[in-house]
This record gives structure tokens, C-alpha cells and sequence, in this order.
């Protein structure tokens, strides 16, 4: 979850929040091959203006390195700081 905080940085995040959810998802495909499945509530002053699709493209593309292989499924909550 570290290397997620990491990678999300570029978005400068007033708020970052990841639930692992793993656990829950035990057996399943995509548990067998090691990656996880999170929800991730982020926060950050780089979504004003943007789409709830735009949000969650800059995300991914800031996690692109990890998905598949150390992320599974990655559910997303993306807010602007006046949102919340």
C-alpha cells in the first residue's frame, strides 16, 4: 500500500485512504496470482474541473507500473478538497 501512496503522490493528494481488501477476495483469479484488491478514497486539488472517467484515468495511469500484477481490482472514491 506504500508503493500505491508513492505512485499517487504525483497527484498531490491532501488525502489518501487504502482499504485492502484482499482478504475478502481470497481464491478468487486474480488473488492467486498475487494482486490485491483495494478501495482507494483520494483527495486531491488536481480533479477540479475534471470528469469522474478523467479522475480515474489520471489515477490509473499513475498506478499503470502496478496494475495486474500487484493490483488486482482497484475500486475509486476521487474528490476535490471542496467535495469532501
Amino acid at each position: 500500500m506504500e508503493l500505491i501512496r508513492e505512485k499517487l503522490s504525483v497527484l498531490e493528494p491532501v488525502k489518501i485512504e487504502i482499504l485492502d481488501e484482499s482478504p475478502r477476495h481470497a481464491g478468487h483469479a486474480g488473488a492467486k496470482s498475487g494482486g490485491g484488491h483495494y478501495l482507494l478514497t483520494i483527495v486531491s486539488p488536481k480533479f477540479a474541473g475534471k470528469s469522474a472517467l478523467e479522475r480515474h484515468r489520471l489515477i490509473y495511469t499513475a498506478l499503470q507500473e502496478m496494475m495486474h500484477k500487484n493490483i488486482h481490482a482497484l475500486s475509486v472514491k476521487a474528490y476535490t478538497p471542496e467535495e469532501i
